[in-house]
């Protein structure tokens, strides 16, 4: 019983430590400086928000979670392509 206690309070004190990376790529995000420093920013945001979905799902023991966290994935994936491609060319479609 005492394994069980320990696992849900480590799943808590690892959602808070996420939230705080998360707060902190927010904080990257709206500062910048540069446009390559945002979108790597957004990008570590989309990473700490699937990272915060697993641990929730964890936490509440729910399947559902796991696959928001996949479309996450995805769009995070395919957002950052999107903006490193529109840096480097000043155009996403060619």
């Amino acid at each position: 019983m005492t394994g069980h206690i320990f696992i849900e309070t480590t799943i808590v004190v690892c959602m808070h430590v996420v939230g705080l990376a998360m707060m902190m790529a927010l904080w990257r995000l709206l500062r910048g400086p540069t446009l390559p420093d945002r979108i790597l920013a957004l990008d570590t945001l989309s990473v700490t928000a699937i990272a915060e979905l697993m641990l929730f799902g964890m936490h509440l023991d729910s399947p559902i979670y796991f696959e928001a966290a996949l479309v996450i994935a995805m769009l995070g994936f395919g957002s950052t392509v999107v903006l490193s491609k529109y840096v480097l060319r000043r155009d996403i479609v060619e």
